[in-house]
């Protein structure tokens, strides 16, 4: 069995995930969070990818690691919340009735053993119920859904953020691979999803062509395939030599088996390409020994492949699992094995963040890794540096890093890039010890590590002590605010705020609602910045008058509030509905004590940490000022209601006691699934309490409140009707 990064005989890079501090888990989300949103811009929206697909998939994977043993720290921009990116508008849009969602990643052969582990968890299956999975290569190519009526070919899109996507249908009807019309037995409707790809003779052949015609050359096959999926002249794409796999499907009027593997055989009978190694494995030993032989066949194949996927064959199963976050809890990728290379580090950067983070960054002479070119490295924290873990262990053998050093990386596994070793043999004479800043390289403040009393840790990240004073955290924090997902201010990107900061014209965001009025009575008017005119800051300005009206949960995760991700700020905005409760509330929990504190504590999802940092917000009272002038220039929109005709939609449940046809995961889900609010304890607020055996004192809470007590199998009926 493979082992994981920091097993005994191995040099271990950094502080595993198991051994973060909440400090360091936050600094490293921050850099996971800015490095992903990069790779995601260039992969989707530029078809410009800058690192392989394995390496881009890996960090993710670190991102969810952190996430679940820190679900407090989710992020506002998490990466795990997010699919693909935004359509580009070159293209009509199309709205995914069936949502697109990316996969779980695994590295190592027990990340798959604990994916079916959990599954069997989920689901209440007894100690050595085999579960069968259907394995199949992970194409590396583009995510395209074709819509079928009737047996006939309507409309093709590209995957986009999951969400939406890029209306490429005169495209894909060039693919040869695609049929026009489905054979005998198809649905009336049925949407066909898969992967457009190129094999590596064509893309040869394809550059070749376009070296001859002067045209600029595609970097690999993937780029090359998306590259001609998205043209605007279907004459164009169809003289590119683009192939396609079926894989799944999204919405049907009806599915032709009720497993995985025979809705794949359906498939191939309506004359749908599907991969030849797909394979129905009966074990989960059987399914990783099917890995290793495709593994093996990788090279040989003709077309770029980065894993195996695994998905739960039985479809009534697959119901039952669901989703979360931006993938199913049915399958996982189980990607391929990293690489390694040697490089010298040359700088070391400090980068302050919205918070104060200081936060070291490697900088690297260039080095291909994996066909990629890599040139930076997050160094974490100042302990790192010294080869120091998070209880004073060595790490790398208590090696430090200096700049001048030659260090072996790695880009994949926990940590990409990840800094594996320091060859002290190439140590430069005179490289002497790195000095990490005791002051703020930006305002000059005092930057130090504070110590928690209740834990007796010290926090592993240095802070600036600047707070509002210091302009990289004021900046940050306004960049935060005009964020793609938070207001999403076209035109008004981190370049402008810099700018804007800089020239006075933009110190806090109700300042960018006011910027339009006090342009008209400035001398110096804005259309007459170099880089701007009437055209450019007409459509700032209206972009801005767009953003006025804005959804409840984006005006939350706008704020920057430490630890109120954009999964927490959705939380929030559900449960208060509206802005001034929301903000109310949050006021009056600030003692951390009755009512408004125990009713933000309840919200499914947030705990003490978010709760606590909420609070200490809005005790601020500038934040309040803030809020106040910010309020006078937007509104925020209600929170949606959960579309939904079930009985339970909009009511808030509590499960309490054992459950025996379900797992309490499985019965969250569901309810959530049905537009209910799950709680954890029993509060006047509190529509429906499903109890169970063993039920204690949430039952007798329900009983002094006079709320609605059912048991299992009334709430099965509820939920089936």
């Amino acid at each position: 069995m493979a082992k994981k990064q920091g097993a005994a005989g191995e040099g271990t890079p950094e502080t595993s995930v198991e051994a973060l501090t909440i400090e360091e888990a936050e600094a490293e989300l921050k850099r996971l969070a800015e490095e992903i949103a990069g790779h995601d811009k260039r992969y989707y929206e530029d078809d410009a990818p800058a690192i392989a697909d394995a390496d881009y998939d890996a960090l993710r994977q670190r991102n969810l690691a952190i996430e679940a043993r820190f679900p407090e720290l989710k992020r506002s921009d998490s990466p795990s919340e997010k699919v693909g990116a935004r359509p580009s508008g070159r293209f009509a849009k199309v709205r995914h009735s069936v949502p697109m969602l990316s996969l779980d990643n695994a590295f190592y052969d027990e990340d798959v053993h604990e994916f079916v582990a959990r599954i069997g968890r989920f689901l209440g299956f007894k100690d050595g119920r085999a579960l069968a999975l259907l394995a199949e290569p992970k194409i590396d190519g583009l995510s395209a859904s074709l819509r079928y009526e009737n047996g006939v070919f309507v409309r093709g899109a590209t995957r986009g953020d999951g969400t939406e996507g890029e209306d490429v249908t005169a495209n894909l009807r060039t693919v040869e691979d695609i049929p026009e019309k489905l054979g005998k037995g198809a649905p009336e409707v049925i949407e066909i999803r898969g992967e457009v790809y190129m094999s590596h003779a064509d893309f040869a052949a394809l550059n070749a062509r376009m070296a001859e015609e002067g045209d600029r050359q595609f970097a690999n096959p993937r780029n090359g395939a998306a590259g001609s999926l998205r043209q605007l002249d279907p004459s164009v794409t169809a003289s590119r030599p683009l192939r396609f796999f079926a894989y799944g499907w999204g919405e049907t009027t009806k599915l032709p088996s009720d497993t995985q593997s025979g809705a794949m055989e359906a498939f191939r009978d309506w004359g749908l390409p599907t991969n030849p190694f797909m394979k129905l494995c009966a074990d989960v030993e059987e399914a990783l020994a099917h890995y290793r032989e495709i593994e093996a066949e990788r090279a040989r194949l003709g077309y770029d492949i980065d894993g195996v996927v695994y998905k739960v064959n039985e479809l009534a199963l697959q119901e039952r699992l669901g989703f979360v976050s931006r993938s199913p809890r049915w399958a996982i990728a189980h990607k391929f094995p990293a690489e390694k290379a040697t490089t010298v580090l040359e700088d070391i950067e400090i980068q302050v963040g919205r918070t104060g983070a200081l936060t070291p960054v490697a900088k690297l002479a260039p080095v291909t890794v994996g066909g990629v070119v890599v040139q930076n490295a997050t160094l974490h924290n100042e302990d790192y540096i010294k080869g120091i873990g998070r209880d004073g262990e060595e790490i790398r053998g208590g090696k430090d890093i200096r700049i001048g050093d030659t260090v072996t990386i790695q880009r994949a596994g926990d940590v990409i890039p990840q800094v594996l070793d320091v060859d002290l043999a190439r140590r430069p004479k005179g490289a002497k010890p790195y000095v990490f800043p005791q002051k703020c390289p930006i305002c000059g403040s005092d930057a130090v590590r504070e110590h928690d009393p209740k834990t007796g840790r010290t926090d592993a990240v240095r802070r600036c002590t600047g707070g509002l004073i210091c302009d990289a955290q004021a900046m940050e924090r306004l960049k935060h605010f005009v964020s793609r997902d938070a207001f999403d201010i076209e035109g008004l990107g981190s370049k402008q705020v810099e700018a804007f900061w800089r020239d006075g014209l933009i110190r806090h965001p109700s300042d960018i609602f006011t910027l339009a009025e006090r342009d008209k009575g400035s001398l110096k008017k804005l259309k007459d910045r170099e880089g701007w005119g009437e055209t450019s800051v007409a459509n700032l300005f209206a972009a801005i008058d767009e953003r006025r009206d804005i959804a409840l949960a984006r005006f939350i995760y706008g704020l920057g509030i430490r630890h109120v991700g954009e999964t927490n700020a959705r939380r929030l905005a559900r449960h208060y509905g509206t802005a001034e409760p929301f903000i109310e509330g949050a006021k009056a929990a600030a003692d951390q004590a009755g009512a408004a504190w125990q009713e933000l504590n309840d919200i499914d999802g947030i705990g003490p940490v978010v709760a606590e940092a909420v609070t200490q917000f809005f005790a601020e009272e500038h934040n309040l000022e803030e809020i106040e002038k910010l309020l006078k220039q937007v509104t925020p929109r209600e929170a949606e209601k959960v579309a939904s005709s079930s009985p339970v939609a909009g009511k808030t449940v509590v499960f309490t006691g054992s459950l025996e046809k379900m797992t309490r995961d499985e019965a969250k889900a569901q309810a959530e699934r049905l537009g209910a609010k799950v709680s954890g304890s029993v509060s006047g607020k509190t529509d429906l309490v499903v109890a169970g055996p063993g039920a204690g004192s949430k039952l007798k809470k329900a009983a002094e409140l006079g709320v609605e007590v059912i048991d299992e199998e009334a709430w099965l009926k509820l939920a089936s009707g």
